[in-house]
């Protein structure tokens, strides 16, 4: 038995070999196998398509009714209000805090680097893009979003933010109202244990999901992109490594003392995971069962990182400064003090509320550089390397969503430290 043990492989290792096999696979498919139907229509766009995308979907699936289920029975559990109101103004003031502070390095990295300069671009090199300028968001009316006109239109939909609130208004009330309302806690608490069944039973799945969606990517854009923009893949990318390694891991020590490497080495696979989809929200059911395996407590991450993949968008900013800085230089563009402060208010803001879907940093980019007045089509000059980065800056935010449910755990008394440091 021992042995059979030994030899059967996790399902975050198989996850890991099914990353790096769809990056092998892709690479060959890019450059040494030759376009055709076979390849093309039905290798790339039809086998790969159809599992990658259909695993996504299952995951996608089970977001909303395992977010609500979680949420409800993680307030109901935690009964003081006031308790679960202090992690979450802890959590939104530390997703705020993290992403200033990750727009804030993205700049000086970029303008240390300069991935720009010495391009000479003008618009009319660019050619028609489809990027259009996007008003920036009222502060009033992002709030007011917030409270649900109609919850069940809001759950339909997938607002996050909405599903958060009513959640958690729901699960409070039910504590407070105790016995009177036992049916209704039990089925709420008997949904929960069915929607993690169920993301076992997709995530089985997953190696294959992932071996698809990743050997996908690398046949289509292979290394080509990264070596025309590779500066700016550079500057992305050094500022990503800075954030993840340095700014989360100083945090997590000097607030939790848990050991960082640690906690990179448990995480890892969960952050190649996001890496695959390249979706936020596609990895809050694997985050929630990974950080309570590390010994973090659901009542805490059922809250905090649904919250996370809404409003904490680290990479995403990172991506942005880097692209502000990128664009300005290649255009000729000099951006003042002030402007730098206008990006890093501006990217913040943008990311509250953001879907956590692929590519969305795209979208809001158009909002930062409106705000500058950086032109729009500088958008079509990084869209080629964007969906590798963008898988990139995926694993990072979902690290800052972790990190930041460690540390609320912690202070709350819901982290076992021995299980997080065995």
């Amino acid at each position: 038995m021992a042995v059979k043990k030994k030899k059967e492989l996790s399902l975050t290792s198989k996850i890991f070999i099914g990353l790096i096999s769809g990056v092998i696979l892709g690479i060959i498919l890019h450059y040494l196998v030759p376009d055709g139907n076979i390849k093309n229509k039905y290798l790339v766009d039809g086998l790969f398509q159809v599992v990658g995308q259909g695993f996504i979907r299952g995951m996608q699936m089970l977001v909303v009714p395992l977010v609500f289920a979680s949420l409800v029975t993680g307030s109901m559990s935690m009964g003081d209000s006031k308790k679960l109101g202090k992690v979450g103004v802890r959590a939104i003031i530390f997703y705020i805090f993290t992403t200033s502070l990750a727009i804030a390095s993205a700049l000086f990295i970029g303008n240390l680097i300069n991935p720009g300069k010495g391009m000479n671009m003008s618009i009319s090199e660019i050619g028609d893009t489809t990027a259009k300028a996007m008003e920036a968001p009222n502060f009033t009316e992002t709030l007011l979003d917030i409270i649900p006109t109609n919850p069940i239109n809001g759950l339909a939909e997938g607002n996050m933010l909405q599903l958060i609130f009513f959640a958690l208004i729901v699960g409070v009330l039910l504590a407070k109202l105790g016995q009177r309302v036992e049916g209704i806690a039990n089925l709420f608490s008997e949904l929960n244990e069915l929607m993690m069944e169920m993301t076992m039973l997709v995530m089985k799945v997953a190696p294959i999901g992932v071996f698809c969606l990743v050997a996908r990517t690398f046949s289509d854009i292979g290394f080509e992109a990264l070596a025309e923009l590779l500066k700016y893949t550079l500057g992305v990318i050094s500022s990503l490594a800075v954030q993840c390694l340095i700014i989360y891991m100083l945090l997590l020590k000097i607030f939790t003392g848990v050991n960082p490497f640690k906690f990179l080495k448990k995480f890892f696979p969960v952050m190649g995971f996001a890496f695959s989809t390249a979706s936020s929200n596609a990895t809050v059911p694997l985050s929630i069962n990974t950080l309570e395996e590390m010994g973090v407590s659901k009542k805490v991450s059922a809250f905090t990182i649904p919250l996370g993949a809404t409003i904490n968008m680290d990479g995403t900013a990172i991506m942005q400064g880097v692209a502000v800085v990128f664009v300005s230089q290649a255009f000729n563009i000099d951006l003042t003090m002030s402007d730098y402060m206008t990006v890093i208010a501006a990217a913040t803001l943008a990311s509250i509320g953001t879907a956590g879907i692929p590519s969305v940093g795209l979208i809001t980019l158009s909002m930062v550089f409106n705000s500058v007045g950086l032109p729009v089509e500088g958008i079509a000059m990084i869209m080629g390397i964007d969906r590798i980065l963008d898988m990139t800056r995926t694993a990072i935010n979902v690290t800052g969503d972790a990190v930041c449910t460690t540390i609320a755990a912690h202070q709350n008394d819901m982290l076992d430290r021995e299980q997080m440091n065995s």
